[in-house]
């Protein structure tokens, strides 16, 4: 059984190992910094949705969510004591989900979905955590953050503008782009956590599971780290290999057309 990247998938591929060596330049070239910051931002606010999400999703709730200039963010939930699985399922969620979506992205790109609503269907994403998580939940408490407001609308209106006037190729390329970024991203960033599991005593979200769970940091950073790789690579599976059988199975070559 031979498995190679399927032909229609070849002009994606390419797409997105341009974005991907793209954004691999952008980590180590001096001040390049300035053109990929707001894409980090849009991971931050991905990642920081996943944890909303998860508080959401297992009957807790939100009371505030905020990114900070320097791309970190912060959410902070309402869960009562001993809900231990809640607990669990929100400090998990925020590394993983970052990455879920950035598979996601791949996955519709490879099935054509149009970039114009996937640019459009991301906007209203990072509108949506901004105007309730970001803006109204946290003026019950006075705890939001204005560069948490300012920065989500700029993204939102970005893509939005990005989905309207840009041309096709481009569109296409930024959403390849944006795909890549949230996986990259979310996997440096469990670079980083290890890293901090090891040397120190930071508050993160593996910190956090170590404290529910008594399960050293570091495994919890191992841990989403394996799941992050398995997800992406079942995207890129899905997204560019498929298995191409012999037109006639029985020989062990097929038939070549007979030249006049």
């Amino acid at each position: 059984m031979n498995i190679q990247i399927a032909r229609d998938a070849r002009p994606q591929v390419k797409a997105l190992l341009a974005a991907a060596a793209l954004s691999i330049a952008l980590w180590y070239v001096p001040y390049a910094w300035v053109v990929s910051y707001p894409f980090q931002l849009f991971v931050t606010f991905i990642h920081e949705g996943g944890h909303a999400l998860a508080a959401v999703l297992t009957g807790n709730s939100v009371r505030s969510l905020s990114v900070s200039l320097d791309t970190s963010g912060l959410t902070e939930t309402l869960t009562p004591q001993g809900s231990f699985f809640s607990q669990m399922l929100i400090s998990s969620a925020g590394y993983l989900t970052a990455t879920a979506f950035g598979a996601l992205m791949l996955w519709l790109v490879r099935k054509r979905v149009k970039a114009t609503a996937v640019l459009v269907g991301s906007a209203c994403i990072v509108a949506a955590l901004t105007a309730v998580f970001g803006f109204l939940v946290p003026l019950t408490s006075l705890s939001f953050s204005p560069f948490t407001v300012v920065s989500g609308a700029v993204i939102t209106l970005g893509l939005l503008a990005a989905a309207k006037y840009a041309g096709p190729r481009v569109r296409n390329f930024l959403v390849s782009f944006l795909a890549v970024q949230c996986v990259l991203n979310s996997l440096f960033n469990l670079r980083d956590l290890l890293t901090l599991s090891l040397r120190s005593d930071a508050a993160t979200d593996a910190g956090n599971m170590q404290a529910l769970t008594g399960i050293p940091s570091i495994f919890w950073a191992l841990f989403w780290a394996v799941v992050s790789f398995v997800i992406l690579s079942l995207a890129l599976r899905a997204y560019a290999v498929s298995k191409e059988k012999p037109s006639q199975p029985d020989l062990p070559f097929e038939d070549s057309p007979l030249e006049v």
